[in-house]
């Protein structure tokens, strides 16, 4: 096992970096683990996506972001992030996962794929892009079947479900029938979700609207099979082909790792773990929280610009805690 440290940072997106650079300047000792690349919700993003954001609003650790356009895209944030870690030679252990978390009296025992941890405290900085949503439907489990979307190329002159009404079904339906896909978009609600981009939202509803791209709302997808896939809507069940199901049903954090780790949640419907506002600090004493995982299922909380503060509320308290 490593010699003690004060902090094991779970995490290297922005918020887990952002955690480490804190650490660093208020001279704690520290290490970043993370079970894929750096930034791996941004990598995993899709390849054309950009920021609701703006620039500025994406910056940890006094380094500047610089894009193209006002809102940057996932390319730019890349750079960015490798950059910022690079200026702060961050601790940073990739392709590490963690496999257990346990306290023992003072000090946390942490063990991963590739080593043993001593620390006194540890900061849950987790994504929430690794779980899916699943249809649990006859046929998900088909290779068309695709819960990630990357580039619309692969989908020209291909008849395609994208089931969701929220941005990523929206920006899939557009972007692959703009590429030449033939769209149906299989919604359960009556209408889109109004966190909808309000730039996008116009688009897609002329689109609905002049039948580009069709759209059933009030419906489920109940089936899936090699050709076709089986709907049902207030006018009744409908057959339809199909070459590829994009469900952009949304993801959920990683209930069952926090549980493991003693971490309690309330008993309202969005599953909020349970921790002090103030601090950050959960129910476990001495493990923090920040960035998304604070919202529970509610994922659209917590984003990079509201949830940077976590950080030095974070580290601010262990330090108190070390004096």
């Amino acid at each position: 096992m490593n010699q003690a440290i004060d902090l094991l940072i779970i995490g290297a997106g922005p918020i887990g970096l952002a955690c480490g650079i804190e650490a660093k300047k208020a001279g704690l000792s520290y290490t970043i683990v993370e079970k894929g690349c750096l930034v791996n919700s941004i990598y995993h993003y899709p390849s054309n996506m950009m920021f609701f954001s703006t620039s500025e609003r994406l910056e940890i650790g006094e380094v500047p972001f610089i894009s193209h356009s006002p809102k940057p895209n996932r390319v730019e944030a890349l750079e960015y992030y490798r950059r910022v870690c690079m200026s702060w030679d961050l601790a940073v252990h990739l392709y590490e996962e963690v496999k257990s978390v346990q306290r023992k009296n003072n000090h946390f025992e942490i063990t991963t794929s590739k080593d043993q941890y001593l620390a006194r405290a540890i900061v849950l900085a987790l994504g929430f892009y690794d779980l899916p949503y699943l249809l649990n439907i006859p046929g998900e489990n088909l290779p068309k079947v695709k819960h990630y979307y990357d580039e619309p190329h692969p989908y020209f002159r291909q008849k395609i479900v994208v089931v969701g009404a929220a941005n990523s079904a929206v920006d899939v339906a557009l972007e692959t029938w703009r590429k030449g896909a033939e769209v149906t978009m299989v919604i359960r609600e009556s209408v889109l979700r109004d966190s909808v981009k309000y730039w996008v939202k116009p688009d897609i509803e002329n689109r609905i609207k002049e039948g580009s791209i069709k759209a059933y709302f009030n419906s489920d997808i109940k089936a899936i099979t090699t050709s076709f896939v089986e709907i049902t809507t207030p006018q009744g069940e409908l057959t339809i082909e199909n070459d590829f199901v994009l469900a952009m049903t949304g993801y959920q954090p990683p209930f069952e790792f926090m549980e493991s780790c003693g971490i309690q949640f309330q008993t309202d419907p969005d599953h909020t773990p349970v921790y002090n506002d103030k601090t950050m600090e959960s129910n476990v004493p001495d493990l923090y929280l920040a960035g998304v995982v604070c919202g529970g299922l509610k994922t659209n909380k917590w984003f990079i610009e509201n949830s940077r503060v976590h950080a030095s509320m974070i580290i601010g308290n262990l330090k108190s805690k070390l004096k």
